[in-house]
């Protein structure tokens, strides 16, 4: 005959429920914990992202990539020319082939041009009859060598970092050129050189070089100061 317990006296009662409502408390507590970590990684994972973004920044981002033999770009013309994106993933497809336009000026003198217009980023156009460069977003207009002509932008075409090495045309691809990650770019011809640090202030045309009768322009650029 098995035995029965006995019940547990008041004391022991209160003893379990003081054990019992223990352990529902520290469960809760640490389901908030969590909760409250998860929620501080979120937050803080772009934060981190942004803070360290330049020293774990991917190797590949900025790479000289190659448009060609420089010899197949002839004097006096101005080539559309597609790269492939270094900074890519493997899905990206036709979205990392990036245009571009190269222009040679003489033997040996070439300036890659970014398709963007200075403006609002639309794609430009050459024509070749006209020799201009015209965006048919909001009617920019640009002379051959990149300078400003007409229309609301108040620069000429950014240009890439460029050079010739082994009869290759190459440039620094990954990141289009702009005033934010490009506002070294040449001073106006009659402006110095400044040897101390420069915050861009203001966009203005650089003064025309040449005379007025001159078929060539003046070049449009950042001024400094």
């Amino acid at each position: 005959m098995d035995e029965k317990l006995s019940p547990a006296g008041p004391e022991e009662q209160a003893r379990r429920l003081e054990e019992e409502r223990v352990t529902r408390r520290t469960f809760l507590m640490n389901v908030g914990i969590a909760l409250n970590a998860v929620v501080a990684l979120a937050i803080a994972t772009p934060v981190v992202a942004y803070l360290f973004g330049p020293v774990l920044r991917r190797k590949d981002y900025r790479n000289w990539v190659t448009l060609g033999n420089a010899a197949d770009f002839h004097p006096g013309e101005t080539t559309l020319v597609t790269f492939r994106n270094p900074y890519q993933n493997s899905w990206d497809g036709e979205t990392a082939n990036v245009p571009a336009y190269v222009r040679c000026s003489e033997d040996g003198r070439y300036t890659v041009f970014a398709i963007n217009c200075a403006h609002l980023g639309c794609p430009v156009r050459w024509f070749s009859e006209s020799q201009l460069f015209m965006c048919p977003c909001h009617g920019g207009i640009y002379y051959a060598d990149g300078s400003r002509a007409s229309g609301p932008p108040e620069r000429g075409l950014f240009t890439y970092e460029m050079k010739v090495e082994d009869g290759k045309l190459m440039i620094k691809a990954g990141q289009l050129p702009t005033l934010r990650n490009q506002a070294s770019t040449s001073p106006c011809p009659s402006t110095p050189a400044s040897t101390s640090p420069a915050i861009v202030t203001r966009i203005e045309s650089c003064p025309s070089t040449k005379g007025p009768n001159s078929s060539e322009p003046g070049t449009s650029a950042s001024t400094i100061g």
